[in-house]
C-alpha cells in the first residue's frame, strides 16, 4: 500500500520560512518523479515544484521560483520543499505526489493527505 505522509506545515509570518517533508512507503521511490502541489480555498490544485526520479530535472512554478527549493533523498524515501520569503498568497494545503515528471496533476497517481500552510501578513 502506497503511503505519502506530509509534515512541516504551520503558521508563519510573511517573509518567513517553512520546510515541508514527505515520507514515502509502499513504492519504489526512486522510480517516480515527485511533486509538490497546493490548493487554496476556491482554487484549483496547482503544481508548485516537481523533481525527476533521477534528481536530474526540476521544475518550479513561476510564482515560487527563486523562493522554494525541492529536493529528494532516494535512499531515505523522502521529499522536501524548502520555502522561504513566504507570501500570504502561498497559503494553501500542500500535497506531495508520486508519478511521472509532469506539470499536470493527473499524471501523478499517489497523493498524500496534505499539510496546511498559513501565512500571516
Amino acid at each position: 500500500q502506497v503511503q505519502l505522509v506530509e509534515s512541516g506545515g504551520g503558521l508563519v509570518q510573511a517573509g518567513g520560512s517553512l520546510r515541508l517533508s514527505c515520507a514515502a512507503s509502499g513504492l519504489t521511490f526512486s522510480d517516480y518523479a515527485m511533486g509538490w502541489f497546493r490548493q487554496a480555498p476556491g482554487k484549483e490544485r496547482e503544481l508548485v515544484a516537481t523533481i525527476s526520479a533521477n534528481v536530474v530535472s526540476t521544475y518550479y512554478a513561476p510564482s515560487v521560483k527563486g523562493r522554494f527549493t525541492i529536493s529528494r533523498d532516494n535512499a531515505k524515501k523522502t521529499l522536501t520543499l524548502q520555502m522561504s520569503a513566504l507570501k500570504p498568497e502561498d497559503a494553501a494545503v500542500y500535497y506531495c505526489a508520486a508519478g511521472v515528471f509532469s506539470l499536470r496533476p493527473h499524471d501523478y497517481n499517489a497523493w498524500g493527505q496534505g499539510t496546511q500552510v498559513t501565512v500571516s501578513s
